[in-house]
């Protein structure tokens, strides 16, 4: 179990620890502050520190970290940062593609690769799943070692085990 939303201290991730997480997601305390990464994966371990990163496509084939759900760029390259919160720490990293996220129109499989060969900690994709064969791809094409989706699955559009089928067809571990 991981939670995300409204960490900004060791402090307050111990507290979510402690009350059952198994990990930990920072998004904007981590751009707020780079060295609480560095500081909860050395009291808690990496492996309990995941890093959202929301990128947002610049139009030039770079992508920026946006903070506060999206609606504030911070002015950092997405795949700097993710090598910057990696080497920091970061046990994992949620990449989500704010561009996709809610469309359906699948994961951006170009900025998952890019990250995914940028750096040597998991990456979790995010972001825009329509279907059981965009999680493929996400995997496949765009380097995921990990894929999320929301909507797909609170509206029933499909079903988990679709996904998981889907996966296992092409091959993936389930």
């Amino acid at each position: 179990l991981t939670v995300g939303g409204g960490v900004r201290t060791v402090d307050e991730m111990r507290d979510v620890l402690r009350a059952g997480a198994d990990k930990v997601s920072l998004n904007t305390a981590a751009v707020a502050e780079p060295a609480l990464v560095t500081a909860c994966a050395r009291r808690f371990g990496s492996q309990a520190v995941v890093v959202a990163i929301d990128a947002l496509a610049t139009g030039d084939g770079a992508w920026d970290v946006v903070v506060k759900g999206g609606r504030e760029r911070t002015g950092l390259d997405a795949l700097a940062w993710a090598r910057q919160v990696a080497a920091m720490g970061a046990g994992e990293l949620l990449v989500t593609s704010i561009d996709r996220d809610g469309t359906q129109s699948g994961y951006d499989t170009r900025l998952l690769r890019a990250i995914s060969d940028s750096v040597t900690v998991p990456v979790i994709a995010s972001g825009g799943a329509a279907g059981p064969e965009d999680f493929v791809a996400a995997v496949r094409d765009g380097g995921a070692d990990a894929v999320l989706a929301a909507s797909i699955f609170h509206r029933r559009i499909h079903a988990i085990a679709d996904v998981k089928t889907a996966m296992a067809a092409a091959g993936l571990p389930v």
